[in-house]
């Protein structure tokens, strides 16, 4: 196994596997879905679809924003009753692992419940890991 570790942003919210709490979920959980091979790095997504231009492209309003962009890994959480199932579960809250355009602000606190990477990292995690990899999520 291998394991690897990269600089990050999780939640502003304090860590929370709750609905609506805009907490990054702790706890083990493995890569459910894989979303946008091919596209261009920087690319801006909303609900899981490319917008078709990168964030640097985005109308003017989109860049103040902390957005989806360039791959996204969708969490699924592996232990009942902490990150799955009924009132704690990662994957229904739409959890994921992204690029942002905020990547000065990375190792800050700076996102509603996901982890942010660097847009070159987030192509280099997505490239490596297939589905079913697990990720930790830790204090």
């Amino acid at each position: 196994m291998t394991v690897t570790a990269w600089p990050i942003s999780t939640s502003r919210a304090e860590p929370s596997c709750v609905p609506d709490s805009l907490g990054t979920p702790r706890g083990l959980h493995q890569i459910a879905e894989k979303i946008g091979a091919g596209e261009p790095i920087g690319t801006v997504f909303k609900g899981r679809t490319p917008l078709g231009f990168v964030w640097q492209n985005a109308p003017e309003p989109l860049r103040d924003e902390n957005l989806i962009t360039s791959r996204i890994l969708w969490l699924d959480g592996l232990e009942a009753g902490k990150n799955r199932g009924a009132g704690c579960d990662t994957h229904s809250r739409y959890v994921y692992i992204h690029g942002t355009n905020q990547e000065g602000k990375i190792g800050t606190r700076n996102s509603h419940g996901c982890v942010l990477l660097r847009n070159a990292d987030m192509l280099s995690v997505f490239d490596a890991a297939p589905t079913g990899a697990f990720v930790w999520i830790g204090d």
